[in-house]
């Protein structure tokens, strides 16, 4: 049972939607907020995950971030860290006004660089009393250091040189320059995924506005992860993922109690979508999430 909603998030309306079991408990529900990939929108990954936790018996709601899918913001397709941390607390606020959600049982669940920006909000949003990320993404990481710590920080100078120049065209009332930033020479999985029939939708991952670089660069996800402490913190990974080196160095700066979760086959993509990686990763975010109760702070 799903219900389209909206919500305000810094004065921008977010599309969202509600998903709730079929056969509502007697009592009122614990939520999660599961928050989508960079560039994604609400209808693909994140909506399995959220349909899956919905079966389990939680509330789950997925949202656009501002400025993507059917979400307002300009210009369209701005990967802002920041405003996208603020997603998450207001996406809480929302399910605290629900009369069906318990509002001291709210957990979120973050998906690639969402596995940045979910910790990222809840470092200081106590509201959300258990945190758990899937093929977690630090895009500030990766724009600075590039893919596993390979990019020369020369290239990193010249990314911020782009992005102010792109600053100063819009200020100069010229066309919003934009940057392709899913190519199959880069990463030939997460092309598939998005722009072929598996997982492509045509609100998602378009060129982004090329200022999105300064400002994922400043960015750091993990910097104050301690502070997730005493919630229980849960990072999910496949074996061979590219990009499993994040959740293992964000685990070991994290305070307990916290746990990585290593699904044995999987990559950073196939815990999107392929049920043999999915089905296991749901069956343990269900009994992580079971655990939420109103003591946890």
């Amino acid at each position: 049972m799903k219900t389209d909603v909206t919500f305000l998030s810094s004065d921008l309306k977010l599309a969202g939607t509600l998903f709730l079991p079929d056969t509502p408990p007697a009592e009122r529900l614990a939520a999660i907020v599961v928050s989508h990939p960079g560039g994604g929108v609400k209808e693909q990954t994140a909506s399995i995950y959220a349909e899956r936790l919905a079966r389990e018996g939680f509330a789950a709601l997925v949202f656009d971030a501002a400025y993507q899918g059917e979400s307002e913001g300009e210009p369209r397709g701005l990967e802002d860290p920041f405003q996208r941390a603020e997603d998450v607390k207001s996406a809480v606020s929302f399910l605290t006004t629900r009369e069906e959600i318990d509002p001291d049982r709210i957990g979120a669940l973050g998906i690639c660089a969402s596995g940045g920006y979910v910790p990222y909000a809840a470092q200081t949003d106590l509201r959300i009393k258990a945190v758990a990320t899937v093929s977690a993404g630090d895009l500030g990481s990766v724009m600075r250091d590039g893919l596993g710590r390979t990019q020369d920080p020369r290239t990193t100078r010249s990314l911020l040189e782009l992005a102010g120049a792109a600053r100063t065209a819009e200020a100069r009332g010229e066309a919003v320059p934009r940057q392709e930033w899913i190519t199959e020479a880069v990463d030939a999985e997460t092309h598939e995924y998005y722009r072929t029939p598996r997982g492509h939708h045509p609100r998602a991952v378009q060129p982004w506005p090329v200022r999105s670089l300064d400002q994922l660069i400043q960015y750091d996800s993990y910097a104050l992860i301690h502070l997730i402490s005493p919630r229980p913190l849960l990072m999910i990974i496949g074996s061979d993922a590219n990009t499993a080196y994040i959740s293992r160095e964000a685990i070991e700066k994290a305070a307990e109690p916290k746990e990585l979760f290593v699904i044995d086959g999987g990559t950073h993509i196939s815990l999107y979508d392929k049920d043999e990686h999915v089905t296991p990763a749901v069956a343990k975010l269900t009994a992580f999430y079971a655990a939420l109760t109103c003591e946890t702070s």
